[in-house]
């Protein structure tokens, strides 16, 4: 399990916490794109499970390859990521 840290400088407190899980055989990208001047990705490898801190509007693009063609699988709003505590 890894937590990430993000580029833009926002305050914890007005960042939720989520989490994501690449649930199938393949490397994955992840991205959050709907954030002016924010820039998140990682790449998850296949099993594991990664907690982030992100604004609460943001939304997950979760990409694979194939045939070394990056596709889209799924784009995946925040608030059904989000951990509660």
């Amino acid at each position: 399990m890894t937590l990430s840290a993000n580029s833009r400088p926002i305050t914890t407190s007005s960042q939720l916490l989520y989490s994501y899980i690449n649930t199938i055989s393949s490397l994955q990208v992840i991205q959050i794109v709907n954030i002016p001047d924010w820039h998140f990705e990682r790449v998850i490898f296949p099993g594991q499970r990664l907690l982030f801190y992100a604004p609460p509007n943001a939304d997950l693009e979760v990409q694979t390859s194939y045939f070394g063609q990056a596709i889209l699988v799924k784009k995946i709003p925040g608030v059904q990521l989000e951990v509660k505590q």
